[in-house]
């Protein structure tokens, strides 16, 4: 057995108890499955595997919040090994939208300062408005091809076909728009009663609408959480439009008879992170990898502008799961 195999061998049928928080984890079996019985027959729509070689990952810049000058920003993330930033271009960010014309252009220049690169945004674009067209002209002056979009919320009182069909028009129009500058915009799958969030809603959307300028920014936690056994499925299903990938994990637990997700280190949830590197290689998914961090760490994964323990146990956090997912990386010889 190799040391990925042993590192991912866990007692299935096992409940588990988190041994810090001591709340009940419900019991993996029940929730991750196993590997589809036919997924050999999807490998001639897989891509060749790719030679080994050291990801270029990011870190979604949230976690920074406490941190207000774009020089101490750009140093922090330099020293912990990160080749960029996935920097947060909304309301509360680093930078405002109001003020991105002002504001960008000292970001990125701090961060070539310190030999980073910042080809991702996250913002809360929607709608090919004038607000996103002055986000993406800006960007795309300074050399950002990429941004995460903002979610459609479904109303759960309404239909929600017809909904999905009226979310992929706005998000046509959001493609033309990134189309005119020449960027590209990830609209991630996040879980809840999110457009998006069941894949399959989105999918159908990005084939109509037929544009390189808009896909998905693939995370497998929410994929996880929302589809359990079956998110191979559906990442095989939008492996095609995926434009990038976001790294987090997570467990499930039970409070006042209530199930629910707790963020996590890489590796202590309930993500299958062996099945999924497999599929990255299958597909030869060589794409911008963002790093995010939900769990406990004195409020810098909610963006607190204070944090409530040291900013050295936050980074020492952060590094470990950077230096996991790279040794899962190389392991997986992506």
């Amino acid at each position: 057995m190799s040391a990925t195999q042993k590192r991912f061998s866990v007692n299935y049928s096992q409940s588990l108890t988190h041994p810090k928080t001591g709340i009940t984890l419900m019991n993996r079996r029940e929730f991750i499955g196993t590997t589809l019985a036919g997924s050999a027959a999807f490998t001639l729509q897989a891509k060749p595997p790719v030679a080994a070689g050291t990801p270029q990952i990011y870190v979604f810049s949230k976690m920074f919040q406490w941190i207000e000058g774009y020089d101490q920003l750009a140093e922090t993330i330099a020293g912990l090994g990160f080749n960029g930033i996935d920097l947060t271009v909304r309301p509360g960010g680093h930078v405002l939208p109001e003020r991105v014309e002002e504001d960008l252009p000292k970001a990125v220049a701090a961060f070539k300062k310190h030999n980073l690169v910042a080809p991702l945004m996250v913002t809360t674009i929607l709608d090919a408005d004038a607000q996103s067209e002055r986000i993406l002209k800006t960007a795309q002056s300074l050399g950002i091809k990429h941004y995460r979009m903002g979610w459609y919320p479904y109303n759960m009182k309404q239909d929600i076909a017809g909904q999905s069909a009226a979310f992929g028009q706005r998000m046509k129009a959001v493609a033309a728009l990134n189309e005119k500058y020449g960027m590209v915009g990830h609209y991630q799958n996040h879980s809840g009663n999110y457009h998006g969030a069941p894949i399959w809603d989105v999918y159908e959307q990005l084939q109509t609408i037929k544009s390189n300028a808009i896909g998905c920014q693939y995370d497998i936690n929410h994929a996880t959480a929302e589809a359990g056994g079956s998110w191979e499925t559906g990442f095989r299903l939008i492996a095609p439009h995926v434009k990038s990938i976001a790294i987090k994990d997570f467990f499930w637990t039970k409070k006042n008879d209530k199930w629910g997700k707790q963020g996590c280190p890489l590796g202590e949830g309930v993500v299958n992170w062996s099945k999924y590197l497999e599929l990255l290689k299958q597909y030869n998914i060589q794409l911008p990898i963002t790093m995010h961090y939900e769990y406990p760490l004195g409020g810098a994964e909610n963006g607190a502008k204070k944090l409530s323990i040291s900013s050295q146990e936050l980074l020492t956090a952060m590094k470990k799961d950077l230096t996991l997912f790279k040794q899962w990386w190389t392991e997986a010889k992506l």
